[in-house]
């Protein structure tokens, strides 16, 4: 029998799109971000965080792409979801401060430096999870 929210088939029934439309949102506002900071904006911090925005866009993709097919799905999915949740406060929290020269959200960027760490570790521990499995 198979658990509730889960397909039988890899990653979760709950909400299979999430992963994949969130990253699709994450990887263009990056790209909007860059080409700010390239021509309206002279903000180091605001191409950082549109460099990381777009990078863990991607490597969400690819570990949505893991997930689907892996032994250990929720954890693969689990760290696809922290990293988009982490790169989009670190990025959301810069381009907030830079556009509305506003610091009241200051404290979501090490929060979401910290939660992509996490997230990539989680990724260490899902390869772990699924060694030597087809």
């Amino acid at each position: 029998m198979v658990p509730p929210g889960d397909n039988g088939k890899g990653a979760s029934a709950g909400a299979p799109f999430l992963i994949p439309v969130w990253a699709g949102l994450a990887g263009a506002a990056g790209v909007a971000l860059s080409a700010a900071a390239a021509h309206k904006v002279d903000s180091p911090a605001l191409s950082t965080a549109a460099t990381i925005l777009t990078l863990h866009a991607a490597a969400a993709i690819g570990i949505y792409a893991v997930a689907v097919r892996s032994v250990c799905p929720k954890l693969w999915s689990a760290a696809a979801v922290l990293m988009l949740l982490a790169a989009s406060l670190f990025a959301g929290e810069i381009a907030f401060h830079t556009f509305m020269g506003n610091a009241s959200f200051q404290f979501l960027a090490p929060i979401g430096g910290s939660g992509m760490i996490l997230s990539w570790v989680l990724v260490a521990v899902a390869g772990f999870c699924s060694r030597g499995r087809n």
